[in-house]
């Protein structure tokens, strides 16, 4: 693929799972890993959908039908990849829900859903990997700039995200040295379930270009670049971080309320 500095065997032989894999920016990431040589298998609640995104993948993927938010179902699903594809050197967890709703609008349960499927799946997908992995294992929780800023409408989303944000740094002084645990803040990005729900109409959509630095939306390929540079030894020494892949949306301006 053109405009990447990685060469196309960079991720050959390496073994992925990606929770949420089986749409958006987490499909996106996994077509990229497998094109660049991994074996990946993706994971999400729909069967029929896990199955087309294997297909979409290609390479073998397996696409394997679990809820981040049963911790025995994601258990099992990984238990599954783990032994079809050996030990886990790559982990992502990217699972997640939104929806727009000031705080007074929102059901407790509404709220408690989208910290189920964002923050507590994502404890569920580490926590279960950590005995499947490799050594020298990256694992890589996708987040967003909700987590650094308050934006209204946003207090499901804000909380988890920070508490994902959190749980990054614990896991990495937990589980250092020999995994490495990250995150990947995306900003707005074309075509994505997400984007669709927070600015369905060209009115919202230009106010948010408005407010990113780089006065446009980003693309699923940008995201995977940002998650194959945290897979190869380019990143060795890099670990309880979160990358911001956002155009400038988490700085200045760029971050006032939805």
């Amino acid at each position: 693929m053109t405009n990447s500095p990685f060469r196309d065997d960079v991720l050959a032989g390496k073994s992925a799972f990606i929770a949420g894999g089986t749409s958006g920016i987490n499909l996106g990431i996994a077509k990229r890993f497998a094109a660049l040589g991994a074996k990946v298998a993706v994971a999400g609640r729909n069967p029929e959908k896990a199955a087309a995104a294997a297909a979409e993948i290609g390479s073998g993927a397996l696409g394997l039908s679990a809820d981040v938010r049963d911790y025995g179902a994601i258990r099992a699903a990984m238990e599954q990849a783990h032994h079809a594809n050996g030990p886990f050197d790559i982990v992502i967890s990217g699972a997640a829900g939104n929806f727009l709703a000031p705080a007074l609008g929102m059901s407790a349960n509404a709220f408690r859903t989208v910290i189920d499927i964002d923050l507590n799946g994502t404890f569920n997908v580490f926590r279960g990997c950590h005995d499947l992995l490799a050594a020298d294992a990256s694992v890589i929780a996708i987040t967003a700039p909700q987590g650094e800023n308050a934006m209204t409408m946003q207090a499901h989303a804000c909380a988890a995200k920070a508490g994902i944000n959190r749980l990054i740094g614990v896991l990495a002084l937990e589980w250092g040295p020999h995994v490495r645990v990250n995150g990947i803040s995306p900003g707005p990005i074309e075509g994505t379930e997400g984007m669709a729900r927070l600015a369905p109409d060209a009115t919202l959509k230009a106010a948010h270009e408005a407010r990113i630095a780089m006065k446009r939306w980003g693309t699923c390929h940008e995201v995977a670049e940002a998650a194959v540079f945290l897979s190869t030894s380019a990143a060795s020494y890099v670990t309880g971080t979160v990358i911001d892949v956002d155009g400038g949306t988490s700085k200045g301006d760029a971050a006032r309320a939805v």
